[in-house]
């Protein structure tokens, strides 16, 4: 752990842990969700929705939002591995950003060294989308990875 990531630790405090574990499953679809939530845990609805902007502010929390299976809505998904010179590393993750079926964008410790997740409405979509890719930034060695079969697991984690 970074100094500046123990830093940041250093501000949250039981009831942000416990804000934190509530939010991530099974978020109450209600007209008030964070008053179900406040009730659940103790605390007030304002007390929860000034918590949780904090720990956006601090970057703890990236986002909130529903997650969805693309097959079942009709989509396709892919996992992409691409070799991009460090260079080229800002061009190709901001290009690769503006596409909306990017869900995820990150760099690994490896020869192929940026990876992403794309959802669209077909393989064809994907396809195109990767091919403007190459043109706009100038790399040409990305993997198209399609999974052939989902092994989906719940991704919780308890502070």
């Amino acid at each position: 752990m970074t100094e500046s990531n123990s830093s940041i630790l250093s501000l949250v405090d039981d009831s942000d842990k416990t804000v934190l574990n509530r939010i991530q499953s099974n978020f109450p679809v209600t007209s008030r969700p964070y008053l179900s939530i406040a009730k659940e845990i103790g605390l007030t609805e304002d007390e929860v929705l000034n918590r949780i902007s904090r720990l956006k502010r601090l970057g703890i929390i990236r986002r909130i939002g529903g997650n969805f299976v693309p097959d079942k809505l009709g989509f396709v998904s892919t996992l992409c591995a691409a070799k991009v010179p460090e260079d080229k590393i800002a061009l190709f993750t901001k290009t690769v950003n503006q596409y909306p079926g990017v869900t995820h964008n990150y760099k690994r410790d490896n020869v192929y060294n940026i990876w992403f997740t794309f959802i669209a409405q077909s393989v064809e979509e994907i396809k195109k989308n990767l091919k403007q890719i190459v043109q706009k930034t100038g790399v040409n060695d990305i993997l198209n990875l399609p999974a052939t079969k989902v092994f989906k697991i719940k991704a919780q984690f308890d502070l």
